[in-house]
């Protein structure tokens, strides 16, 4: 009884984090491209505070409802061909960032210096196949996806890498001080 009651726990907050994603979506600064979004910050969040189990989660769940149509995408957009077009493969580059910052995390320590480190692996993850996807799907040369696909992003990937890590693990321990998660140092339920 006790184990179903943490995995509700843990589902609800994996339902959570995958409308916090669709929020933060939201938060865009349009350039010719690619437009700069808050969707980065979302996902190292639900990766650092959740895991890899329960982050990545989230991120197909946010997948799911924006592939039906609910415009939960940047710029309130949705529809399957936001996974296949030109900005795809960030999207579908989420799933593995999620994974790894939140397998790092598990693996080493919630702390914000091991958060820092995953979220800028993260970080790399997506921009470098959101970056390759773009060059394929646009018919750029490398040169102009990098231009438009990689560039633009590293600062502000940065500093969203300090947020989610910052605001992650302090939500992370906050939540496990509440008992809405395991103390830093269990395991979250399979």
């Amino acid at each position: 009884m006790n184990q179903e009651r943490e995995r509700l726990k843990l589902l609800i907050l994996t339902a959570l984090f995958a409308a916090i994603i669709g929020v933060f979506a939201q938060f865009t600064i349009p350039l010719p491209l690619v437009p700069i979004t808050g969707q980065t910050l979302a996902i190292g969040l639900a990766a650092t505070i959740l895991g890899s189990r329960y982050g990545t989660l989230s991120v197909l769940l946010y997948l799911f409802i924006g592939a039906t149509g609910i415009p939960v995408f940047a710029e309130m957009s949705g529809g399957i061909s936001k996974l296949v077009g030109p900005t795809g493969g960030y999207l579908v580059g989420f799933i593995p960032t999620a994974f790894i910052i939140g397998y790092y995390l598990e693996k080493t320590k919630f702390t914000f210096v091991h958060a820092m480190i995953a979220n800028t692996i993260g970080m790399v993850i997506t921009l470098a196949l959101g970056t390759a996807w773009l060059k394929f799907a646009a018919s750029l040369s490398w040169e102009a996806a990098i231009a438009g696909g990689l560039t633009p992003f590293i600062i502000g990937g940065l500093v969203k890498a300090a947020l989610a890590s910052w605001i992650g693990i302090l939500v992370r321990n906050r939540l496990a001080s509440a008992r809405l998660l395991p103390k830093t140092d269990q395991k979250l339920a399979a």
